[in-house]
């Protein structure tokens, strides 16, 4: 392969080109952590009932250890994340999956409610800083024709991992204990942080951007498995004013520039739209089982149904990423999510009129479809908005600050519900959040 003596146009070899077999093999490792990530994190849902009965933690103390995974998570996402746009993206992949493996593996042996928040809340920092580093790292190995559909797909890893969840529990929980779902997660996610070591490389990107150590070389390895021509010397670099968002070099400096007044007002919105859509899907994802049960349903009517919304989720991911090669990308989030809200309304009624199992699943199935569809879009929107210098920090920001609503939510759920409040009453009330989320988005006005 020859080498070409200018570097001015590397990142076009990423951006303008047709994507490549070893940038599907990226983005697919990308999904595949992500799918992990969401098959650890939720592994508490399935798992609630029966460690509320070893336990006898009550309604209010789980709704408790949910709040503590979503706020490592929030604070993963914020501030670990970010380190990804000073250290490289892989490196923050690779810690957050050997983070996450480690606890996930400890939580099999927890004993007591102070071991189980502990354990939760370190997952939930290493689940955080991953969500933002795969889809970060994603966006910078996609075409920018495809990048809001490969974005998208890896978002769907977190659904579709969850999905899992259900499944392998009505397989391993009533064989062998609660206890094994988290050894399997654990053992599996470390093997994946081996793979990641092995065949996961750093952004092209990153390396012109920064230009650490042996960045040349790294960058001339990644071009080579993408078949494509070699550089004999980086890009120059175009800003050296310390204050740029290239030469910040910590994490807050880096936060800032996302309130600069040509990036506040989407900043500002794009984090209030996260936050309350996450609000209203972490409510479902951490209570879908228990309320099921509630409803007078076996275990594993609970775990299909949590599956079904998880499956939904997933399938209402990878449409609203194809459909965004069409139409805005913005008024598509705004239309899945009000969507939500609608049929949120829709199965309070039919929880409430008792209906019969098919029929409430098959709505559960469509919430999920449209919620996780339209909140899943919004790491595009972030993807789109902030330039490679503060893309993770953008990111991850987004996601950090929206996670206080995936806290909020399964929390307040949890205290309505052993203050007696009826499942019909908490969708009524989740539904409010959705509706003024899908305003928001439809506000961004980004394609």
């Amino acid at each position: 392969m020859k080498i070409e003596p200018r570097a001015s146009n590397v990142i076009s070899t990423i951006d303008d080109h047709r994507i490549s077999t070893y940038q599907l093999l990226i983005v697919a490792l990308c999904l595949v952590f992500n799918m992990i990530d969401g098959f650890d994190i939720t592994a508490m849902a399935v798992t609630a009932h029966q460690i509320d009965e070893e336990m006898q933690l009550g309604a209010d103390r789980l709704g408790l250890v949910f709040s503590f995974s979503l706020a490592g998570m929030m604070l993963g996402a914020a501030f670990l994340a970010s380190f990804s746009d000073i250290v490289g993206r892989r490196s923050i992949v690779i810690a957050s999956l050997l983070l996450v493996g480690l606890t996930v593996l400890l939580t099999a042996n927890a004993t007591s409610l102070t071991g189980l928040l502990a354990l939760r809340f370190l997952s939930g920092l290493g689940a955080g800083a991953m969500l933002a580093s795969v889809a970060t790292l994603a966006a910078e190995y996609s075409p920018v024709k495809y990048r809001a559909l490969c974005v998208t797909a890896v978002t769907a890893g977190y659904p579709l991992g969850a999905t899992m969840t259900g499944l392998v529990a009505n397989q391993l929980v009533p064989e062998f204990g609660w206890r094994m779902m988290f050894v399997f997660g654990g053992a599996t996610t470390l093997a994946l942080c081996v793979i990641a070591y092995l065949l996961v490389p750093e952004s092209i990107h990153f390396l012109c951007q920064k230009q650490p150590a042996n960045a040349l070389a790294r960058v001339n390895k990644t071009l080579r498995r993408l078949s494509r021509d070699q550089i004999g010397k980086l890009p120059a670099l175009e800003n050296s004013d310390p204050s740029s968002p290239d030469q910040a070099q910590n994490v807050l400096q880096k936060a800032r520039l996302l309130l600069t007044p040509d990036l506040r007002r989407s900043t500002l919105i794009l984090w209030a739209s996260v936050f309350l859509c996450i609000t209203t899907l972490y409510f479902l994802m951490s209570w879908i089982p228990k309320m099921i049960i509630n409803l007078g349903h076996d275990e594993e009517i609970a775990n299909l149904a949590f599956t079904t919304h998880n499956l939904g989720g997933v399938i209402g991911i990878f449409c609203l990423g194809y459909l965004a090669s069409r139409w805005r990308l913005s008024s598509l989030i705004s239309a899945f999510t009000v969507s939500a809200a609608l049929l949120m309304l829709v199965f309070a009624g039919a929880a409430l009129a008792s209906a019969d199992q098919l029929l409430l699943i098959s709505i559960i199935f469509v919430i999920g479809f449209t919620l996780a569809g339209g909140y899943t879009g919004l790491y595009a929107v972030a993807a789109k908005v902030y330039a490679v210098e503060v893309r993770s920090t953008g990111v991850g920001w987004a996601i950090g600050l929206g996670r206080f609503g995936a806290v909020i939510g399964p929390g307040v759920a949890g205290l309505m519900i052993a203050s007696g409040y009826t499942i019909t009453t908490n969708f009524l009330l989740f539904a409010f959040p959705l509706f003024v989320g899908g305003a928001l988005a439809y506000r961004l006005k980004v394609d």
